[in-house]
């Protein structure tokens, strides 16, 4: 008789039950959220950079902010052409050229000693690559390996990047403060280059490369064959989008979003708050504080839109953000005090809740195209949150203060809550 390894069930007792395994697609949204937390160090060094290159080289804020907003731009125009080489290439080719690129970028300004070079380093090559690790990323991922849950891993991974703020803002805060910038810009670049392994040895591209079928699919889902013409296919589906209404409300309402978070509270909330008195390792940690808000306001947002009207959700968070950023001028002062607290706690929660209905609204709208879309859209972000970010600069440069882009900011909100409501419901279907 051969002996069996099975355990033995004792009289009267059940046999004895194997726990399932968890799905190969949690593993891999695992390594997607530590990836965006590696890779948000580039996104979080921007606002702390403005007034020590400004003193260093006496750049005014608005040649710093065209740099950002360059770096911004690129970010989102990038999106759409990195899905469609994922689409070609595969997801962990493009991720891993894009930090190694991050990485090449942000070394290279340690040697900088003119403003174009800023504009080249910072914004030119960090801009490309960031824009291959945008959120673009987050739904190609969430498309190829979820059918079931896909609004909370959306909102999961969207608030990885809050997670990377929360964790590189008071490091990089200290480094700036205490030994310059240029160790924080060190720092950025090992950090960009210490997850290129991660993504390498474990992501993979599709769950037919492990052969095993979405999460929540009851079926098999073969690899699609590597798509070529990227560059022509991201453009053809932005001709047949563009001939849609919902496309542009969604692309206007998140030209706002980014005008409101990436352009204008990111970039320019620590040098507010500096022109006020603060130290700029108190105000950079308050934007870490925000960052931590983010994380629970996103998974929740993903929940609920699993659950609830996607342009609903969309009009009541940019109403409550816009009221936020109108109160902020006010709060703005030397020591943190109870009133900003409760700012940053309430405007957390808003900052990129708005991503995962957004990914919903355009995957209801164009289906399989909907990562494409989205990367579009999200270039609509970049672009808004790039203007302001020049624009803030030079508001601050002309009027001495960032009150009226404040103020402008929260109008701005206001007008995409109402275009939130009146994107159609009904899918539209993208001829070919």
């Amino acid at each position: 008789m051969t002996q069996t390894t099975e355990p033995r069930a004792r009289w009267g007792e059940p046999p004895a039950v194997r726990r399932p395994r968890p799905h190969r697609a949690w593993f891999v949204a695992a390594v997607t959220f530590v990836t965006i937390i590696g890779a948000a160090a580039f996104s979080s060094l921007p606002g702390l950079l403005i007034d020590p290159l400004h003193e260093e080289f006496h750049w005014s804020r608005g040649t710093i902010g065209f740099a950002v907003s360059i770096n911004l731009a690129l970010y989102g125009l990038t999106a759409p052409f990195a899905a469609a080489l994922m689409d070609r290439f595969g997801i962990r080719r493009v991720v891993a050229v894009a930090l190694t690129v991050i990485a090449v970028g942000s070394l290279l300004t340690v040697w900088m000693t003119a403003a174009w070079q800023l504009v080249l380093y910072w914004g030119v090559l960090v801009g490309l690559g960031s824009g291959s690790m945008a959120l673009a990323f987050a739904a190609t991922v969430t498309n190829r390996w979820f059918v079931a849950r896909k609004g909370l891993v959306t909102g999961v991974l969207t608030a990885a990047g809050a997670s990377g703020q929360l964790v590189f803002l008071p490091c990089l805060s200290w480094l700036v403060e205490h030994h310059g910038w240029r160790p924080a810009s060190v720092t950025v670049a090992l950090a960009a280059l210490s997850v290129v392994p991660l993504v390498w040895i474990l992501l993979r591209d599709h769950p037919a490369d492990v052969d095993t079928s979405p999460y929540g699919s009851p079926v098999f889902v073969p690899k699609p064959p590597p798509m070529t013409g990227a560059a022509r296919r991201a453009v053809g589906v932005l001709l047949r989008a563009a001939r849609t209404g919902p496309f542009w409300l969604l692309a206007g309402t998140f030209a706002i979003c980014g005008a409101s978070t990436n352009g204008l509270v990111k970039t320019h909330f620590v040098p507010a708050e500096h022109d006020h008195g603060m130290p700029i390792t108190a105000a950079a940690s308050l934007l870490a504080v925000i960052g931590f808000f983010d994380v629970v306001g996103t998974i929740a947002s993903g929940w609920f839109t699993d659950r609830f009207e996607s342009r609903r959700l969309l009009a009541v968070y940019y109403a409550l953000r816009g009221i936020s950023l109108l109160f902020l001028p006010m709060l703005l002062a030397p020591a943190v005090h109870p009133p900003m607290i409760f700012f940053i706690v309430f405007y957390g929660l808003d900052w990129v809740a708005t991503v995962p209905p957004t990914i919903a609204l355009c995957r209801e709208h164009y289906g399989d195209d909907s990562a494409i879309v989205f990367g579009w859209v999200l270039a609509s972000h970049q672009v808004g949150a790039a203007l302001v970010a020049f624009l803030g600069g030079l508001a601050r440069d002309v009027f001495g203060s960032y009150d009226v882009v404040w103020y402008a900011s929260g109008a701005l909100c206001a007008a995409a809550a109402l275009m939130a409501l009146v994107i159609r419901r009904r899918p539209v279907a993208l001829a070919a």
